[in-house]
Order: C-alpha cells, then sequence, then structure tokens
C-alpha cells in the first residue's frame, strides 16, 4: 500500500510539472512583483495596487510637512517675504520721488536717510498685512476645512477691518470691504 501512494505521489508530481505554466522560481519573482514591498511602514494602512507606485511617507517626512503647513510658519513666512517685497517697492518709490523745490538742496546724506526711512516704513508695513492676512488666512482655512476662495474673502474682511479700525469704525467697515473685494479678485483670478 505504500508503494502505491508513493507512485501515484510521483505521477502527480510529475503531471503537475507537465501543466504548469510557470517554475517555482518563475512563481516566486511573480508574487514579489504582485505583493510590492513585504515590509510595511504601517500595519493598519492597506493601499491597493495601482499603476503606478505608491510611495508612503515616513513620520519624519510628515512632522517636516506639519511643520511647513502650520499657520505659525506660513504667518512668519509671509512676514518676512511682505517685509523683503515691501522694502523693494519702497527703495523703488522713494528713488522716484522727486524732490521738494521748497526745501535747499538735500546732502546724498540726507537724501539716503529719507530713502531708508520710507524703505523700511514700506517693509514693515507690507510685513505686518502679510503677517496678519496669513494668519487669519490659515485659520479660517483650519477651521473650515476646506481650502476655497471664501477663505481669502474672509481673512480680507477680517484684516481689512483690524487695519482700517486704527482710523475709526467708518474706516474700518470700508477698510473691511474693500481688503474682502481686493482680496476676492485675487483669489478668482490666480483660480480660473
Amino acid at each position: 500500500m505504500a508503494a502505491s501512494e508513493t507512485s501515484n505521489e510521483k505521477n502527480i508530481q510529475a503531471n503537475i510539472g507537465r501543466t504548469l505554466l510557470f517554475t517555482p522560481q518563475e512563481i516566486d519573482q511573480i508574487a514579489k512583483y504582485l505583493i510590492a514591498n513585504p515590509t510595511r511602514v504601517r500595519d493598519n494602512v492597506i493601499i491597493p495596487r495601482t499603476f503606478v507606485p505608491t510611495i508612503m511617507k515616513t513620520r519624519e517626512e510628515k512632522a517636516v510637512e506639519a511643520v511647513f503647513e502650520s499657520c505659525p510658519f506660513k504667518s512668519v513666512m509671509s512676514l518676512v517675504a511682505g517685509f523683503v517685497l515691501g522694502g523693494g517697492i519702497g527703495l523703488f518709490t522713494s528713488s522716484i520721488t522727486p524732490p521738494n523745490p521748497e526745501l535747499p538742496p538735500q546732502t546724498a546724506r540726507e537724501v539716503l536717510r529719507e530713502m531708508k526711512a520710507s524703505t523700511l516704513s514700506y517693509a514693515k508695513n507690507f510685513a505686518a498685512i502679510g503677517f496678519l492676512f496669513s494668519g487669519v488666512e490659515c485659520t479660517i482655512e483650519t477651521y473650515r476645512g476646506t481650502t476655497d476662495w471664501k477663505n481669502g474673502t474672509y481673512a480680507g474682511g477680517v484684516t481689512g477691518g483690524i487695519l482700517g479700525l486704527r482710523a475709526g469704525l467708518k474706516a474700518g467697515v470700508l477698510g473691511a470691504a474693500g481688503f474682502a473685494v481686493f482680496s476676492f479678485a485675487i483669489d478668482y483670478y490666480f483660480r480660473h
């Protein structure tokens, strides 16, 4: 009986060997391709197989991404960019400002001092506006959980209102409306 079982097993294995299209080594390679990377970064995440490889981000990459997408980082970057942009605009406008004919001619040192004051004034104003607008917009976007035109419009209204309130209530309302319309127009232009 044992001899007949062994011969049957040999016959089955021989028949299987003839009917298989692939060798066991080829099947192993195909399985590795279909399964992809056997080590998983996170055990509880299942990613469906697509035509393009899916790359999971590591914890360090996610941490860096979270820092760059945080509201404080965006606000500080807007502050720095606003300072640089405002400084450039201030330098340009101060260099083309015509001299006052009623005053005596100025020395080069006096002209440079005025240019420095004008440049710093523009730089500080642009930095403050950029910091305030970016912070408010990011906060609104985080609260609403969506990215659309409303975030910029609301942030423009809040920023314009805060900046206008320094001159009074009417100026605050007009500043809010004007900045909101301007923010909406810019957002609409860049999205379309």
